[in-house]
């Protein structure tokens, strides 16, 4: 069963990097171009939105909300380039695994934002305690 699961993952994973290359396809549409950056970003970054080391929540994006979108964005790419991209993706993955250091540095930057915005609540919230 884990040998399943390793295999899917790597499917996902080269799944995810064949919608990269379909995003920069010129054939792709402009919207799905935007769906499919968002989301393979996302994949691709080596930090997660929600933490894994939260209970429960930290895997709901790897489980739920990333296949899903994936699954949208099969949806919108048209067969054709979706095709030529899948081989080109599994042609990068046998010289190794892309990283998107950009994403990373986005997600980094939201919690960086949404820390120092919860540090300001809390030091308003304690300036006006008795």
């Amino acid at each position: 069963m884990l040998d399943q699961l390793k295999k899917r993952a790597r499917q996902l994973k080269s799944e995810t990097f064949a919608l990269y290359l379909a995003a920069r396809d010129p054939r792709t549409p402009w919207y799905t171009k935007l769906l499919v950056a968002s989301i393979v970003a996302y994949a691709l970054s080596p930090i997660d939105l929600i933490p894994d080391f939260i209970p429960v929540i930290g895997y709901v994006d790897d489980l739920f909300l990333l296949p899903l979108g994936i699954a949208l964005a099969i949806k919108l790419i048209p067969s054709t380039i979706l095709e030529e991209c899948r081989m080109q993706a599994h042609s990068a993955f046998q010289n190794g695994k892309p990283v998107s250091w950009i994403a990373g540095a986005v997600v980094a930057i939201i919690w960086l934002v949404l820390t120092a915005f919860c540090a300001m609540w809390i030091f308003k919230v304690l300036a006006r305690s008795p």
